[in-house]
């Protein structure tokens, strides 16, 4: 094939990609860059306007919950850049799950920095044995691939990363490696506890995804509800969004941005609870829907 050639089956393919529902989400990801901001103490957003990705600064290095979308990693390095701090100091990074759009910066970080990378063990097996349910393929770039965790988060660990301190939990549904993770952080006198949970799509609970990967009779959904109770009573006063939409991520910042001298909106120890309850009853919906079974 001649450079002419390839050049023209390189423009198809993206004139094709821009036809999809998720091709603009790759192909225009400066569009979705966001300033970082402090959300509460030691805790940064440095996510976009859709994957979020919060920063720690643990006082022995900085700590990522998620490392972005494939083909972000240069929106996330500038803005940890931007807010102050110096990507090659990022020590961990803990993968709230194994999809693509989470686990964008992990390669890159790795081979650059050094960086450990720590994935749910359900998750870090799917990658090992069925790595096609990760949709790495979706990611349309040939240098997007996944990484071998350096260390599988298992239930009921409680691991220190200089001075956090996180508890996990298994919260399996949206993938079968989703944590759940909580924590403090202080700012001043006032200490606040922590909440994030790893997954809440239903794209992984449809009827033909489900028998693809082999659950015709749907026990996924049924995991979900049983993940969504089994951390619905955690006292949450920080709700961390894995997506913007869980929390209103974005929201809350303009509420910062427009009463600087107000109360934090990231503070509410009611969101946890009501999200989940949500997710819950959403759920319960969607698996009574007769078009979903």
């Amino acid at each position: 094939m001649s450079m002419k050639q390839d050049y023209e089956t390189y423009t198809a393919k993206r004139a094709e990609m821009e036809k999809t529902h998720f091709g603009p989400l790759w192909l225009n990801q400066e569009k979705r860059y966001v300033h970082p901001f402090k959300i509460f103490g030691n805790i940064w957003y440095v996510g976009d306007s859709w994957v979020c990705v919060h920063l720690i600064d643990t006082g022995n290095g900085l700590l990522l919950i998620d490392s972005g979308n494939c083909g972000a990693t240069d929106m996330l390095v500038q803005v940890i850049w931007e807010a102050g701090f110096n990507p090659a100091d990022v020590k961990w990074i803990i993968h709230s799950h194994g999809h693509l759009d989470h686990i964008g910066g992990a390669v890159f970080f790795k081979r650059m920095f050094g960086t450990q990378l720590y994935l749910g063990e359900p998750d870090a097996i799917m990658f090992r044995e069925r790595p096609w349910i990760s949709a790495i393929q979706d990611a349309h770039a040939d240098g997007a691939c996944l990484f071998t965790p350096d260390y599988e988060i298992k239930e009921g660990d409680v691991l220190t990363f200089g001075n956090t301190t996180m508890t996990f939990y298994m919260v399996p549904g949206h993938t079968d490696g989703c944590i759940a993770i909580f924590f403090d952080a202080t700012d001043g006198e006032k200490t606040v506890r922590c909440g994030y949970y790893g997954g809440f799509g239903f794209n992984t609970l449809q009827k033909d995804y489900l028998i693809e990967i082999g659950d015709p009779t749907f026990e996924t959904r049924k995991t979900y509800l049983n993940s969504l109770k089994k951390v619905r009573d955690q006292k949450v006063e920080l709700f961390l969004g894995n997506h913007c939409i869980n929390n209103d991520t974005l929201g809350r910042r303009q509420q910062q941005i427009d009463h600087p001298d107000g109360p934090n909106p990231f503070l509410d120890d009611q969101v946890w609870g009501k999200y989940l309850d949500q997710k819950r009853d959403e759920l319960l919906a969607f698996m009574a829907d007769p078009k979903n079974n």
